[in-house]
């Protein structure tokens, strides 16, 4: 496995921290990390609420990105509450999707850490809608 992808799910693993923030909102349950094109990476954690303000883990941390002057994706990790990594879902897959037109069957996702298991965006986003 290439040292990147280490890397990112230690980076996302250092942020999960699941908790309570208040009686109607928790975070952490999911945590991602991303490496941006310039290689740097970004993190952010799941926001449940009990409304529909909330935010996915995966969004956040390209939303970080993007706050700090990025807007281009190489790679994606995502851990869910039980501690394995799995696939963005469809909102997420939609945001990086238009993130990256014409480049998002570049951008990588980490389907299963244990298994090395790998896929493009374009691979679990199929005949996009544009």
């Amino acid at each position: 496995m290439e040292q990147i992808w280490k890397d990112l799910y230690q980076a996302a693993k250092a942020v999960q921290n699941p908790r309570e923030i208040s009686e109607r909102i928790y975070a952490g349950g999911v945590a991602a990390a991303i490496e941006s094109e310039s290689g740097k990476i970004y993190t952010g954690v799941c926001v449940d609420t009990s409304s529909s303000l909330g935010i996915c883990a995966e969004r956040n941390a390209m939303f970080n990105m993007i706050t700090n002057g990025e807007n281009a994706i190489r790679r994606v990790l995502a851990i869910m509450p039980d501690g394995k990594t799995g696939a963005p879902c469809g909102a997420c897959r939609e945001f990086m999707t238009q993130l990256m037109m014409g480049r998002y069957h570049e951008v990588e996702i980490m389907i299963d850490y244990e298994q090395e298991k790998i896929l493009t965006l374009d691979q679990l986003t199929p005949e996009w809608w544009l």
